[in-house]
């Protein structure tokens, strides 16, 4: 399934990340999506602060590790997603926590 890395209803830029766990690794062949008003041919990326080639296109494929962000026209600049290159990484479902909540940690190597 698809997680927000922002609280949802709010009337913000979404990066969603697939699968949903995180950290995101490079090997777990991650997708991000941007969801805002006014995305679609029209979301300009960033990687590592810098405006990036995968133009007009609201889903992609991670090929490189990097701090990724989106820009929707009318809702702005997402929070930042870091993909990692790491071989060994504790993962955690990439929701909301609160206190008291069942979590499932996985291990990855």
């Amino acid at each position: 399934g698809w997680c927000p890395l922002s609280p949802t209803g709010a009337q913000t830029t979404q990066l969603l990340v697939e699968p949903p766990w995180r950290p995101a690794v490079l090997w777990d062949r991650v997708t991000l999506t941007c969801r805002g008003l006014g995305t679609a041919g029209a979301t300009t990326w960033y990687k590592d602060g810098q405006r990036w080639g995968q133009e007009r296109q609201d889903r992609f494929t991670v090929t490189e590790s990097g701090t990724y962000t989106c820009d929707s026209p009318r809702t702005g600049r997402s929070p930042p997603m870091r993909v990692l290159d790491d071989p060994l990484v504790l993962q955690v479902p990439a929701q909301a926590l609160l206190e008291g909540d069942t979590v499932t940690l996985r291990c990855r190597c």
